[in-house]
C-alpha cells in the first residue's frame, strides 16, 4: 500500500482523463513522442487510461496483466514514477527492475515492436541513472541501450522519444568518461548527440521533455558553454501546454530547474 501511496500523481487529474471516445480522439497528440498505435484491446485502453491520467500504479497493475501487449504501457508508467515520485531508492529500482524483465519479454515476443525495445533503453537508462552511469556501464548496460534504441529507430525512424534517449546515450557517457573514452569505447559523439536532440525536437515540437533533455545534454557536453541556449530550452519546456500526467510531470521538472 505504501509503494502505491508514494506513486500518487501530485495535481490535478481532471485535464488527463480520457474517458470514452476522448482517447482515441486524443491519441495521435498523446503518442506524437512514441507513435504507439491506438489499441483495439479495451482493457489495454484501459490500462492507457491510467497511464495518462497518472494513475500509475494501475496502469502497471493493469497493462502486467496483459503480457507483451500490455508492456509499454506498464514499463512508462514504471519508469514514470520511478523517476518523478517515487524517492525511495529501494521501490524505485524495483519498479525499474520488474519493468526491465517485462522489458525482455517484450522484445522477444514481439520483436519488431519499436516500443518493445524503446522501453528496453528507456527504463533500463533510467536504472542506470539511479545506481550511476559510471556503475552502468560496468554492467554492460550501456551496450545493450544503444542495440535496443538503434532497433527501435531502425522499426520506426520517426520516433521522437528514442531519438531523445540516443542523444542522451551521448551526452551521459561522454560526461561520465570523457570525449575521447567515449567515442573509442562507446561510440559517443557530441556532434551527434546534438543531431538526435534536435530531430526530436523536430518530429515532436510540443515536446516539454524533448526540450529539457537536449538543455541537460548541452550542460553535459559544454558545461556554462552552452548555459545561455540551456536556459532557453528549459523555458520553452516549461511554457508547454502538458496533454498528460507525465508532460505536466515534465513541465514543472523544466520549471523547478529554471528556479
Amino acid at each position: 500500500m505504501a509503494a502505491a501511496k508514494s506513486l500518487e500523481f501530485p495535481y490535478d487529474q481532471k485535464p488527463y482523463a480520457y474517458d470514452g471516445d476522448a482517447l482515441k480522439k486524443a491519441w495521435e497528440r498523446l503518442h506524437a513522442g512514441d507513435r504507439e498505435p491506438f489499441p483495439a484491446d479495451a482493457k489495454l485502453q484501459q490500462a492507457w487510461r491510467a497511464y495518462h491520467r497518472g494513475d500509475f500504479a494501475e496502469a502497471i497493475a493493469l497493462g502486467s496483466k496483459l503480457g507483451a501487449r500490455g508492456a509499454t504501457v506498464a514499463n512508462k508508467a514504471a519508469a514514470v514514477a520511478a523517476t518523478y515520485l517515487e524517492e525511495d531508492d529501494r521501490r524505485a529500482l524495483k519498479l525499474l527492475e520488474d519493468a526491465a524483465k517485462r522489458a525482455d519479454e517484450a522484445t522477444r515476443k514481439a520483436p519488431d515492436d519499436a516500443n518493445a525495445w524503446y522501453m528496453q533503453a528507456f527504463v533500463l537508462g533510467r536504472y542506470a541513472q539511479r545506481i550511476s552511469i559510471v556503475k552502468a556501464l560496468a554492467e554492460g548496460i550501456g551496450g545493450k541501450v544503444r542495440k535496443a534504441l538503434d532497433r527501435a529507430l531502425e522499426l520506426e525512424p520517426k520516433h521522437a522519444d528514442a531519438h531523445i534517449a540516443l542523444g542522451l546515450y551521448h551526452a551521459e557517457i561522454i560526461d561520465k568518461v570523457g570525449a575521447l573514452a567515449g567515442r573509442l569505447t562507446y561510440g559517443a559523439d557530441a556532434a551527434k548527440a546534438a543531431k538526435h536532440f534536435e530531430q526530436a525536437i523536430k518530429l515532436n515540437p510540443v515536446s516539454a521533455i524533448a526540450h529539457m533533455e537536449f538543455a541537460n545534454g548541452l550542460l553535459m557536453l559544454h558545461g556554462d558553454g552552452q548555459k545561455k541556449k540551456a536556459v532557453e530550452l528549459y523555458r520553452k519546456a516549461a511554457a508547454m501546454k502538458p496533454a498528460d500526467a507525465m508532460e505536466r510531470l515534465d513541465v514543472e521538472q523544466a520549471k523547478a530547474e529554471l528556479e
